[in-house]
């Protein structure tokens, strides 16, 4: 697989690690119970581990039923069950930090990482919360670490509402928690903007998908 992407001017460490959580990371309490929190920047020298992630680490292109016809999934997925080894030391890290920071308010581990490879604009994923499993039905966690260009993250009430949005990328974190799953949806809408790959590793309890 070969997919061109511009190195950030920002974040120019040359290897990569990460930043504290505590003290740092900022909540943005949504409604219905629902919150999400923020860090920019928290993987620095985020270029290194996209370039593992580009390379080939097992990616599909999976296939949907749309109607009467099945059609490609607008990007491209790795999934990492608990206990496989992951394709980047630091990523190994950062699920450890997140289990040490979010631990005893969300009472389990980070177990999966699954991945999303946005290789343009064209890629996308529709609106949607993660209710596979208890996120159905219970109130959990989703943490996503994004690495290179920066794409919208959107988020709106289940029924409709106003939006928030979040641009990640270059290393960004944010964690959905609360309700959020099933009380809130979210996408990464499709751009006509030039954009270079994207990657988004998302950290999930067990039965969260």
């Amino acid at each position: 697989m070969t997919v061109v992407h511009q190195p950030s001017m920002w974040d120019v460490a040359e290897t990569a690690s990460l930043a504290a959580l505590p003290g740092r990371v900022t909540r943005r309490d949504l409604d219905r119970g629902a919150w999400v929190d923020h860090l920019p920047g928290w993987v620095h020298g985020s270029d290194e581990v996209l370039e593992v992630l580009l390379g080939d680490i097992g990616w599909r292109a999976d296939r949907r039923q749309m109607y009467d016809r099945e059609v490609a999934v607008p990007r491209l997925l790795r999934w990492y069950a608990g206990g496989e080894t992951l394709p980047h030391p630091l990523l190994g890290q950062a699920r450890a930090d997140l289990d040490a920071h979010y631990l005893p308010e969300l009472g389990e581990p980070f177990v999966s990482a699954g991945m999303c490879l946005y290789r343009d604009g064209r890629d996308s994923v529709a609106w949607h919360g993660d209710r596979i499993g208890r996120g159905r039905s219970q109130d959990t966690m989703v943490a996503i670490v994004s690495f290179g260009s920066p794409r919208a993250l959107m988020l709106r009430p289940v029924g409709g509402g106003a939006s928030v949005r979040f641009t990640l990328g270059h290393g960004d974190l944010v964690v959905m928690g609360g309700s959020c799953q099933r009380t809130w949806e979210h996408c990464i809408p499709k751009t006509s903007k030039p954009v270079g790959p994207r990657v988004s590793v998302q950290f999930r309890p067990r039965g969260v998908a």
